[in-house]
């Protein structure tokens, strides 16, 4: 798989910068952009397009496996992929429960797109980068010898220099760049080609990313890249957990600029971003670009 191959896609880059006006940030004297990733392509929208295209053209139209769980926008973006450009895909998915249950549209969505679905007790996927145990993963999913492995989230090398991008997008037009975190290969990128500093707002509760976006920056560059930090406290209790008073907040955001909020990324992150305004994280005058990595899904996901 070529340039070509994923240009022919059409993707919308550099992707929309946007102003909104928003009290919450004009009346201390702070400037909000929303960097509309979500536009870039219908199917691989925001950070999807960035982390996969390099690897895709790194598989080379060879099939293609992956890792997420039951809400994982990843394993969708690749399925979608796959379909649209021809090669096979597979996902292996945490939660060997699932198999006995109807699938959510997320994953009906895969099924639908020609994704082979395995689904494995949580150890196994915690392990899942041990070569004993992926091997075992490729033979259970019934992987061909030739295919091409991605990890967990698409964060690797190639997604981190595909992110760089994004970062250099902004350039100029930003002060702060700030994105939702599931793996940190975004902001590992972001961070990367950005000037100005680079703000991670994690979605998991655990406080390990720091350490993978390290990682990611030295299996990337060598070595660290640009200035970043994380912002740990706006997890609402985990992955695909919310509250009412983010849905509170989503639904007001959405109502105040236009713009339907997705939950479990970028809901997380504005509802960050106004309370760090408010504390007074930002000087005034200070352009803060949030970057929508998604669009919400057409179910709605339960408080829990």
């Amino acid at each position: 798989m070529n340039a070509h191959d994923l240009d022919r896609l059409r993707p919308r880059l550099p992707s929309p910068l946007e102003v909104v006006e928003d009290e919450r940030f004009t009346r201390l004297g702070l400037a909000l952009l929303l960097k509309r990733d979500d536009l870039i392509h219908p199917d691989l929208p925001g950070n999807k397009w960035r982390k996969l295209s390099l690897n895709l053209r790194a598989a080379a139209g060879r099939p293609v496996l992956s890792f997420g769980g039951a809400y994982s926008n990843h394993l969708r973006a690749t399925a979608a992929a796959g379909r649209l450009l021809g090669f096979r895909t597979l996902g292996v998915v945490r939660g060997e429960e699932l198999a006995g249950r109807p699938l959510n549209p997320s994953l009906a969505r895969c099924a639908a797109d020609g994704m082979r679905l395995l689904f494995v007790d949580r150890a196994t996927y915690r392990a899942k980068h041990e070569p004993a145990v992926l091997a075992g993963l490729l033979r259970q999913a019934g992987a061909p010898e030739d295919v091409y492995v991605v990890p967990e989230g698409g964060s690797n090398a190639l997604a981190v220099e595909g992110c760089t991008e994004l970062g250099r997008e902004l350039a100029g037009q930003a002060d702060v760049a700030a994105v939702a975190c599931g793996t940190g290969g975004t902001l590992a990128g972001l961070a990367a080609g950005f000037p100005g500093l680079a703000l991670g707002v994690p979605v998991l509760k655990g406080g390990f990313l720091g350490e993978e976006v390290r990682a990611l920056q030295t299996a990337a560059f060598g070595g660290p890249r640009g200035d970043w930090r994380l912002d740990e406290r706006f997890h609402c209790g985990g992955y695909a957990r919310t509250t009412p008073a983010l849905d509170a907040f989503a639904e007001d955001f959405g109502a105040r600029h236009e713009l339907a909020i997705e939950r479990l990324y970028v809901a997380k992150m504005l509802w960050g971003l106004v309370a760090l305004a408010e504390e007074g994280a930002f000087a005034p005058g200070t352009r803060i670009a949030a970057v929508v990595t998604g669009a919400p899904e057409p179910q709605a996901v339960s408080s829990r």
